[in-house]
């Protein structure tokens, strides 16, 4: 009887392993369920949260949105290739906050950052802060390019999903310098904001998920077939 060699097997089965951990790496972060919808006169920015890399952070925006804390609000600063940043809800929106906006708004949020997670790409989303590292409140940032001085620094607690032509259209405005900042001449408004659930996951994910149940299937054929060569090499050697 043929006999299959163990090191085939194990060969054929390491750039299945390679591909699933590329993809795996390349997926990111999990993504939260629920979408943040930002309606501005720009057009309509979408946005995921990192729950597993920022509950505390991903929480606290969340219920914002969904009590409708951004609504009226604005895109105060806008840093081509840096940084588009929103107003704190308190002082930035045109419409009066009501007391479950103002409870909500007045907590405070912890720096949440980790090592692996980092402002690598345009559309992250980093929270605010005061000079306190734990004073981040409603204000954040959605980057409009790499900016790796902020790691470690400024907490990751989600990314853009959709939108991105709208990023480039806030790029295009007019722009002032006051102090530090870099700000629009016109106000961009978050006109409304809604939330939804999706339960789908993304491309990259999907390839994540199935890779790992390719790999799973194909470490049980390498058993059984390393069983079946184990079980002819007792019968045929001495």
């Amino acid at each position: 009887m043929w006999q299959i060699p163990v090191s085939l097997l194990v060969i054929s089965l390491s750039p299945t392993r390679f591909r699933c951990e590329a993809v795996a790496a390349m997926a990111g972060p999990r993504l939260g369920d629920d979408r943040i919808v930002f309606q501005t006169t720009f057009g309509d920015i979408e946005m995921a949260l990192y729950p597993d890399v920022a509950p505390v952070t991903s929480d606290h925006i969340l219920k914002l949105a969904k009590l409708g804390g951004y609504n009226s609000n604005h895109f105060f600063r806008v840093d081509k290739g840096f940084v588009a940043q929103t107003a704190g809800v308190t002082g930035g929106r045109l419409a009066q906050l009501d007391r479950k906006q103002r409870e909500e708004d007045a907590k405070s949020v912890p720096l949440e950052v980790q090592q692996h997670v980092k402002h690598d790409r345009r559309g992250i989303l980093s929270m605010g802060r005061l000079d306190d590292p734990n004073s981040g409140g409603s204000s954040f940032s959605i980057l409009l390019g790499p900016a790796p001085h902020l790691d470690m620094l400024y907490g990751i607690f989600g990314e853009v999903t959709k939108g991105f032509d709208t990023l480039t259209k806030l790029e295009e405005v007019e722009t002032k310098q006051e102090g530090i900042f870099v700000m629009p001449k016109d106000r961009i408004t978050i006109l409304s904001t809604y939330v939804y659930s999706s339960t789908g996951l993304s491309n990259d994910r999907e390839a994540a998920s199935g890779c790992q149940r390719q790999l799973s299937e194909l470490q049980e054929r390498f058993d059984a077939q390393a069983h079946h060569v184990e079980h002819i090499r007792a019968a045929k050697l001495p």
